[in-house]
């Protein structure tokens, strides 16, 4: 006699599910010590995580905004100008406080000189193009 064709039980899986892929976010430690350097006064764990998320989508839309104007542009990458095009537009950069300026307030020494060029010893300037 001919065996009748029944389907094969599937086993369930024992809690092994994939993972959604994580967005790159800034380190909490960073952001705390930033609004901490800022604010001069201790932060509440409630205050510090709106902060946290306040940052991460103010990231988001900086991002999102940058790669529309490197695409309005023609380009794939996002350069220097684009940036100093944004911070223009959100109203930190203007004819009387230039990039630069704020480069030379707020950034250290070390990044400082990675993004200003500055004429070294041997009549070379610096960082190269």
């Amino acid at each position: 006699p001919l065996k009748l064709l029944q389907p094969k039980t599937v086993p369930k899986r024992l809690g092994t599910s994939q993972k959604k892929p994580r967005e790159p976010q800034v380190p909490r430690s960073l952001i705390k010590e930033i609004f901490r350097h800022f604010a001069k006064m201790p932060v509440t764990r409630d205050a510090f995580q709106i902060v946290e998320k306040c940052s991460d989508r103010y990231f988001k839309q900086l991002s999102n905004d940058l790669e529309a104007y490197s695409h309005h542009a023609g380009r794939k990458t996002v350069e220097a100008a684009d940036l100093e095009v944004l911070m223009r537009r959100q109203g930190l950069v203007t004819d009387k406080m230039p990039l630069r300026v704020l480069i030379e307030r707020y950034l250290p020494l070390e990044y400082r000189r990675l993004l200003i060029p500055v004429a070294v010893s041997g009549n070379k300037v610096m960082p190269c193009k």
